[in-house]
């Protein structure tokens, strides 16, 4: 699955340019000019990073940046604010609301993809082949191997995938909505309660007796790798 972005740009030319750049790495790329509609396109699919314009309609950029940090589902997302405002003040302000990095106009195309490539290496390292771990848990995305506590471990193609999604997210409460999303694709017809079942598949092929169990249900709320 390719990393995606979403693009928060109301320069309709310089929205069509990123995005196609964008696409020409290999992202998925959905894109807005409205600051009220990026928070609903988040909040619908997470995106692996977004590029946030200060100046777009409805919803300052700033504003969309702080809300997304204050929601716990959303906080965790790199962000880029892009802006014509190159003053220190302004910089020191989109950091301090949240912003991980800080790109001023004019700029260039292939520096914006570098900064992009750089969070995501930071936040999701499975995207660019790097090992995940968790506790006494690796997964190696590049090879398909998962070992728990230097023991290999043995997981079926949907479990290693949930177990993946689980471990690019850790400490986050995951809804089963968003794990059939992320790990079955949004526009899959699977019920929710194939979410239970997978879980527990995984859980039996991760868990040993003596072993705390690294999925920790959340009730009424969905599921969540943490120690808790």
């Amino acid at each position: 699955m390719n990393p995606s972005v979403l693009v928060v740009e109301d320069d309709r030319a310089l929205c069509d340019l990123l995005t196609w750049n964008l696409s020409a790495e290999g992202y998925d790329v959905r894109s807005t000019g409205d600051g009220e509609e990026a928070l609903l396109m988040v909040r619908e699919q997470h995106p692996d990073a977004i590029i946030l314009d200060w100046m777009i309609e409805q919803v300052p950029g700033i504003e969309v940046c702080r809300r997304l940090r204050k929601d716990r589902e959303t906080a965790s997302i790199p962000i880029v604010m892009l802006t014509a405002r190159g003053e220190e003040e302004d910089r020191i302000r989109g950091l301090k609301t949240g912003a991980d990095d800080y790109v001023t106009k004019p700029f260039s195309p292939r520096e914006l993809m570098a900064r992009v490539e750089a969070l995501l290496r930071r936040s999701r390292p499975s995207l660019t082949g790097t090992s995940l771990h968790f506790a006494d848990l690796e997964l190696d995305p590049a090879s398909h191997r998962v070992r728990r506590g230097g023991e290999a471990l043995h997981l079926g193609p949907t479990e290693f995938r949930l177990l993946r999604y689980f471990m690019e997210r850790p400490g986050r409460v995951l809804s089963r909505q968003q794990i059939l999303d992320g790990v079955w694709g949004m526009d899959s017809d699977i019920d929710e309660r194939t979410v239970d079942v997978h879980i527990r598949r995984l859980r039996k092929a991760v868990n040993r007796a003596g072993e705390p169990d690294p999925i920790r249900t959340v009730r009424a709320a969905g599921y969540a790798m943490d120690a808790g």
